[in-house]
């Protein structure tokens, strides 16, 4: 997975680090340097900020004092409480830190070789769909010799600091990382996908079955190694950092760092009773100002817990940030939780595998409507279908299906000023089992996203087997951007983009025919099918022009419901478009009859319930049964 790291602005840290080993100098980075552009990128900081190394800060600087812990962290001056709840989070897995700060042994200071040391760092982000490598040197911004930003609880402590610096980089500056996104930054140390959760919309305070199912999904990615946090929203600035009577602060980001079902009860009698309570550990970037209800450290309820099951929770009744609560507590005083899972795309994990699906693409603006790529979401109907379109199959019967939309990350510098996201989102439409050329008119919607300007959105979805397109979109039509595109699915799904219109034409259209006529044949179901004591297994056929397209099998029924559809791009448009329907068998199918369509551009009846015939092409003989089928024609092949 690191093995194509991409260095970030073209810096290799090991080359950067030989030149000034031989030069004997401390690393300064041109790049992001140690000046008022990398702090702010409007307004100007207050007086007295100092850039400075951390050997001029304290004495014997260490990257981790007695190793990496969730405690180490105290948020600074920027509000960037959502990097720090991230960070957290990060600690607490040793497997992934060890990813964003790579050989950190090797980075780790050396006391008795001092001479090794020249001020350079590097650590591990995923951005826009790659690992990026991001140099940086060990100057931090202080006031009064102490660190403004991120800190340890240890003094001279600087990992969480010098990643800090290296995420700000990234950002464009310091200040770029106020007010930002738990999310954002979870995604960026792992490489995984964010899920967030409205705890209120979803009313899982009242609904004990959703929270309890919500209990098992979050204890699901915490013991697969994924982040999560939460928070309670702030609806006015003055909410902003409020502390509630409960302990808890609004506007701001907890890590949670542990997820547990508790067993109450002592010695024997807990594990006869095996009463178990879901429990959630959080932690508050400040380091302070705990949960004091139910379950908070110094709280009568762990009298109902053995001594032996509070040592392996880790409960202390220091003013240290991190505390227990119930999951319905949780529910019931926090509006959000973000879940950040880990994609597992590994064949040889017991744990269940992905399929993933990774495209790039663009939002962009072109004076011909077929080949404009920014039409705006579906409020605007005559240009939503010019955005990108991608096709993708669920090949089960039905399927978990995860989708993650990711605009590129936007610097925010004195330069371009802060960069700001667009509002985006994307619909799913189920299309004809056969289709290869792009839509041009609204099918049966299966899903769709919200619209919102964040970095990226995120939808979990069940869909049945079956040909689905969506289309990413941007809310309003105009704007450009880039995006990634993520799809994951049980089985592979083959997702691709859309990009012709119609079928291309070549040097043997002139002799082989071009297509006259477009036609999509819907077949909705069927009724009074030959019967047979367990009813008919049956499936329907679409052909037309050497093209076909096969429903799944309907079991056990006289009336099943197909729901299938094929698009069909006809150069003898006078020849009709057969409709079988056979019988499913061990041995050997029996057919069940047929009906020809003319499906001609005139027919201005859509839906048609037709007779089953024969297959006598003389005199064809009604057979048990009918089919009801809704066709649409035009002589314009991106009319459909």
């Amino acid at each position: 997975m690191f093995s194509c790291v991409k260095p970030y602005e073209d810096q290799n840290y090991s080359a950067l680090k030989r030149a000034c080993l031989r030069r004997k100098v401390l690393f300064e980075d041109p790049t992001f340097p140690a000046t008022d552009d990398s702090l702010y990128y409007t307004g100007t900081p207050g007086p007295g900020v100092r850039w400075k190394r951390p050997k001029d800060i304290c004495e014997d600087p260490r990257l981790f004092v007695d190793g990496i812990s969730s405690h180490d962290l105290h948020q600074g001056q920027v509000g960037n409480c959502w990097f720090v709840a991230a960070c957290s989070s990060l600690a607490s897995r040793e497997s992934l830190w060890q990813k964003v700060i790579p050989d950190w042994k090797e980075q780790e200071w050396d006391p008795e070789k001092p001479n090794t040391y020249v001020g350079i760092f590097h650590f591990h982000f995923w951005r826009f769909g790659e690992w990026v490598d991001v140099v940086i040197d060990d100057r931090l911004p202080t006031v009064n010799n102490q660190l403004i930003y991120c800190h340890s609880s240890s003094r001279n402590e600087f990992w969480c600091a010098l990643v800090e610096k290296a995420y700000a980089k990234l950002a464009g500056c310091y200040q770029a990382l106020d007010g930002g996104n738990t999310a954002d930054a979870l995604v960026d140390f792992t490489g995984g996908v964010s899920e967030p959760i409205d705890l209120t919309e979803g009313d899982f305070a009242s609904d004990e079955a959703k929270r309890s199912q919500l209990f098992e999904r979050v204890l699901k990615v915490h013991s697969r190694g994924g982040l999560i946090s939460a928070s309670i929203k702030a609806v006015t600035a003055a909410d902003m950092e409020a502390r509630l009577a409960c302990g808890l602060v609004k506007g701001h980001a907890y890590a949670i760092t542990d997820v547990r079902k508790v067993r109450l009860g002592r010695g024997l009698l807990a594990f006869f009773k095996s009463e178990k309570l879901d429990m959630i550990r959080l932690r508050n970037p400040w380091g302070e100002r705990e949960w004091n209800g139910p379950w908070s450290d110094t709280s009568e309820e762990w009298q109902k817990v053995s001594k032996s099951e509070r040592e392996k929770l880790g409960v202390t009744v220091q003013d240290d940030g991190e505390f227990w609560m119930t999951f319905e507590d949780v529910c019931r005083y926090f509006t959000d939780i973000i879940k950040c899972r880990l994609i597992n795309t590994s064949y040889l994990s017991i744990h269940k595998t992905w399929e993933e699906a990774r495209l790039c693409g663009a939002w962009t603006r072109h004076e011909d409507p077929l080949h404009n790529r920014s039409g705006g979401c579906i409020n605007h109907k005559d240009t939503f279908f010019q955005n990108p379109q991608y096709i993708f199959d669920v090949r089960k019967p039905e399927d978990e299906v995860l989708i993650c939309i990711q605009q590129r990350p936007k610097q925010s510098t004195r330069r371009d000023g802060k960069g700001e996201n667009l509002a985006i989102g994307f619909d799913i439409y189920k299309v004809e089992e056969n289709r290869q050329y792009r839509m041009h008119s609204l099918q049966h919607r299966a899903a769709s996203s919200i619209y919102i300007n964040s970095r990226s959105v995120f939808l979990r979805t069940e869909q049945p087997e079956g040909r689905y397109v969506i289309i990413p979109t941007t809310f309003e039509p105009g704007h450009t951007g880039e995006f990634l595109l993520r799809i994951f699915t049980d089985v592979p799904s083959n997702c691709r983009e859309l990009r012709l219109d119609e079928p291309p034409r070549s040097c043997w259209s002139s002799l082989c025919g071009y297509p006259q006529q477009v036609t999509q044949v819907h077949v909705l179901g069927a009724a009074g099918l030959k019967d047979s004591p367990t009813g008919a297994n049956s499936y329907v056929i679409i052909k037309s022009e050497g093209d076909k397209v096969r429903s799944a099998v309907q079991k056990g029924t006289s009336a099943p419901e197909y729901d299938v559809k094929g698009i069909f791009y006809r150069k003898k448009p006078s020849q009709p478009i057969t409709v079988q329907i056979w019988n499913y068998r061990v041995l050997k199918d029996e057919f069940l009859g047929q009906v020809h369509l003319k499906a001609s551009s005139d027919d201005l009846q859509a839906l048609h319930t037709l007779h089953l015939r024969d297959r006598n092409s003389q005199q064809p003989s009604d057979l048990p049964g009918t089919v009801a089928v809704r066709i649409l024609s035009s002589a314009s092949l991106t009319a459909i």
